[in-house]
């Protein structure tokens, strides 16, 4: 990075305190100590009380070991010497607007990521009680305050069925999550009641003694597919693990994916050589076991697109999702790239399936949104803000990107830590340029002024230590292995700060 000098303390506001945004603190804070002269002074800004965004409320509760990040995170904020605030319960907005941010603040960069979803576009997606998307269900899980209310909903589906049918629409690892969640938190043998699970969230899964069936479809091939060996590997193990869930795999559409330009595909990737095996190992015990029909059962298929979402056949509940109608699609060298004859789409061949469904969850990808102050600079397509290396040059100086926001929602934790150091390193090069103003207008004390004058209750860094502590009390949690027991509600977290 470059050497950078100047001469008054820069002020920086950072909108969103997820991955992205402590990344970036850290990486500014790393330059800070590179350059002798440099004054810095960093707040990240949240809407939430509570800091780290997708690690609190997007890591699957099973998945302590990649939470650990908030460890290195939490040090950032509570190094004596590092001039960084944390203001949440603040929504860039509504509380304040981008504009008033960027006159207060020398540098503002957004991190808030992605806060919406793709669609599927298709019949009942709207309409139909029991059809909602992945983010919100795995938000639902882990205690995200905005969707407490969830609970009843995945509640109502379950409440008079014998056995409860989920599909999961999508081949990611977000897809898997949900699955495997199901799976477990279903298990009364093991439930997850030592994770950080949402305490409605456990109790809901847990509250019925009936088998589930999770389906996991997606229009692709299993050579497509973008989860992980590790999210798969995973659910390959449910049964051994105590969970009385077993999964399954068709063979049938395995061969029908294995395709010449798949298995050329297949050629070039060790990680998908090493998904390949294992899914036939799956697919070949999968014909040869036994199954139960007190037993959950995770089911992963291919090649199935889902047209429409269709209402139960009971006349009682017309309102409610009754099943998934799915066409047997073939996947077909895609004609506008003859060059390499390797690129294939999906393609319906008319043949269609129902796989009944109480509870459909849409996992085709997140979707970024814009607030007021980026008109010029944000793309409604890909949901993503137009940027040059973390640079929004199309809305003057002085404004950068840098997450999801930036590159569209893809990668893992630490694939933000790369695309910090980029808008970090154009932030430097342009202060050694002088192409910034730097002619802000108080920084931090004036916008606690405004948000003091318009009565916004701002979480610092004590507050939220004070949620923090709440939250990891022995007397709230399940048992002495839950790590904490969170709050999920505003009040009840706004409460506890203050």
């Amino acid at each position: 990075m470059a050497r950078v000098r100047w001469n008054n303390t820069i002020s920086v506001a950072i909108v969103g305190s997820g991955p992205a945004g402590c990344y970036t603190a850290k990486y500014l804070q790393k330059s800070l100590k590179q350059n002798e002269d440099a004054s810095i002074s960093i707040d990240i800004l949240d809407r939430l009380p509570t800091p780290f965004g997708l690690v609190r409320s997007g890591v699957a509760p099973d998945h302590p070991e990649v939470k650990n990040v908030q460890n290195d995170f939490t040090t950032l904020f509570e190094t004596d010497n590092l001039p960084l605030s944390f203001l949440g319960n603040v929504t860039v907005g509504r509380d304040v607007s981008l504009d008033e941010l960027r006159s207060l603040y020398d540098i503002v960069i957004l991190a808030y990521g992605c806060e919406s979803d793709r669609k599927l576009q298709i019949p009942g997606e709207d309409s139909l009680e029991g059809v909602m998307s992945a983010r919100e269900f795995v938000s639902w899980y882990n205690s995200h305050p905005d969707y407490t209310e969830i609970d009843k909903a995945v509640a109502k589906t379950f409440s008079s069925e014998k056995c409860r049918h989920v599909v999961v629409i999508g081949h990611g690892n977000v897809a898997l999550d949900c699955a495997r969640i199901l799976a477990k938190g279903c298990s009364k043998s093991n439930g997850l009641g030592n994770t950080d699970i949402a305490s409605h969230a456990w109790s809901t899964l847990q509250n019925n003694d009936n088998p589930i069936m999770i389906t996991i479809v997606g229009r692709r091939g299993h050579i497509q597919g973008a989860f992980t060996i590790k999210e798969l590997r995973e659910l390959t193990k449910l049964e051994e693990e105590g969970y009385n869930a077993i999964f399954s795999i068709l063979p049938d559409e395995l061969e029908l994916g294995s395709t010449p330009p798949s298995l050329s595909q297949l050629e070039k990737s060790r990680p998908k050589k090493r998904i390949d095996k294992l899914l036939r190992q799956i697919a070949n015990s999968s014909s040869l076991a036994s199954t139960s029909t007190n037993q959950n059962h995770v089911k992963l298929r291919f090649l199935l697109n889902p047209v429409s979402f269709e209402p139960s056949s009971n006349p009682s509940e017309k309102s409610k999702l009754g099943y998934v109608r799915c066409e047997r699609t073939m996947l077909v060298p895609q004609k506008d790239n003859p060059d390499d004859g390797q690129r294939q789409v999906a393609v319906g061949t008319g043949e269609y399936c129902d796989i009944p469904a109480q509870l459909a969850l849409v996992s085709v990808g997140y979707q970024g949104v814009p607030i007021d102050g980026l008109e010029r600079s944000f793309q409604e397509e890909t949901g993503t803000v137009r940027n040059l290396q973390g640079r929004v040059d199309s809305e003057g100086p002085g404004l950068y990107v840098t997450g999801w926001l930036k590159r569209g929602p893809s990668g893992i934790i630490g694939t933000n830590a790369v695309d910090a150091k980029e808008t970090v390193a154009a932030i430097l090069q342009d202060l050694q340029d002088e192409k910034l103003p730097l002619n802000s207008n108080g920084g931090t004390p004036k916008l606690m002024q405004l948000l003091q004058d318009r009565q916004v209750k701002v979480v610092n860094w004590e507050a939220y230590k004070k949620i923090d502590l709440v939250e990891t009390n022995s007397a709230r949690k399940r048992n002495q292995e839950q790590p904490r027991n969170k709050l999920p509600t505003y009040d009840e977290l706004l409460k506890a700060a203050f």
